[in-house]
C-alpha cells in the first residue's frame, strides 16, 4: 500500500508541475497570437486583405532577388472607379476594391507579393516565365473584367488597366525601374481592356507624381477593346 501511495505521489507531483508549466506557456501563447494580429494589421490593408506598400515592397525585393528574369512586376488600376464610387455609394466601391484583391491573389498564387498601393492602384510581383506570361496575363484581364455582385444583389460592370514589366524586357531588375516600365505600360493601353508589356523605352518615359502614359509599340494581350 506504501508503494501504491509513493507512486501516486510522484504522479501527483509530476501533473502539478505540468499544469504549472502550462500557465506561463498558455499566457506566451495568447500573447504571441495578440503580436502575431498586430503585426498583420500592420503589414495588411484591412479592406482587401492585401500588403501594404512597406510590407509589399520588402516582399517584392526578395523574390525579384530569388527569381531574377522569372519574375514579372504587374501594375493594375481599377478603370472608372470614381464613377462606381459616386453613382453607387462607397460601400460599392469597397467591395470592388475587395474583390478586385481577392481576385489579384486567386491569380498571383501564395508565394506572389502583392499588394495595394493606395486607393485602386494594386501591384504584384511574381515568377512567372516568358513562355507562360502571355497566357497568364490573358488570364488576368479576364478576372478582372468579371462583373462584381454586390451584397444587396446588384451587379456592378468593373474593368481594370494592366501594365507588366519583366527585366530581361526593360533591362533591369531593379524594383523601381520595373514598377515604373509597368506603370507607364499600364497607361498606354488605360481603358483598352489589354495587358501590355513594358519594354526599356517605357524606363525613359517622363512623369507627374509617377503617372503618366508611356509609349506605343508594345506588346498587348487581353480582351479587344
Amino acid at each position: 500500500m506504501s508503494s501504491i501511495l509513493r507512486v501516486q505521489g510522484r504522479i501527483g507531483q509530476r501533473t502539478l508541475l505540468l499544469t504549472t508549466a502550462a500557465v506561463p506557456l498558455t499566457g506566451w501563447a495568447v500573447h504571441a497570437v495578440t503580436l502575431y494580429k498586430q503585426i498583420a494589421a500592420k503589414e495588411k490593408d484591412p479592406l482587401t486583405g492585401l500588403l501594404r506598400r512597406d510590407a509589399y515592397t520588402a516582399r517584392a525585393h526578395r523574390l525579384l532577388a530569388r527569381h531574377g528574369d522569372r519574375a514579372t512586376v504587374v501594375m493594375v488600376d481599377a478603370d472608372h472607379f470614381k464613377q462606381i464610387n459616386d453613382g453607387m455609394g462607397h460601400a460599392a466601391g469597397d467591395t470592388v476594391l475587395a474583390a478586385i484583391g481577392a481576385r489579384l491573389t486567386a491569380w498571383a498564387g501564395p508565394r506572389a507579393a502583392v499588394g495595394r498601393l493606395g486607393g485602386d492602384e494594386f501591384a504584384v510581383v511574381l515568377e512567372l516565365p516568358s513562355d507562360r506570361r502571355a497566357q497568364r496575363l490573358e488570364q488576368l484581364v479576364r478576372m478582372l473584367h468579371t462583373p462584381v455582385t454586390l451584397d444587396d444583389g446588384r451587379t456592378v460592370d468593373v474593368a481594370a488597366s494592366v501594365g507588366a514589366a519583366a527585366p530581361a524586357s526593360v533591362g533591369s531588375r531593379d524594383l523601381t525601374a520595373l514598377q515604373r516600365a509597368a506603370d507607364a505600360a499600364l497607361y498606354d493601353g488605360k481603358h483598352s481592356g489589354r495587358a501590355i508589356l513594358a519594354t526599356a523605352q517605357h524606363r525613359t518615359v517622363a512623369s507627374i507624381n509617377g503617372r503618366r502614359a508611356g509609349r506605343p509599340g508594345t506588346a498587348v494581350w487581353g480582351r479587344a477593346a
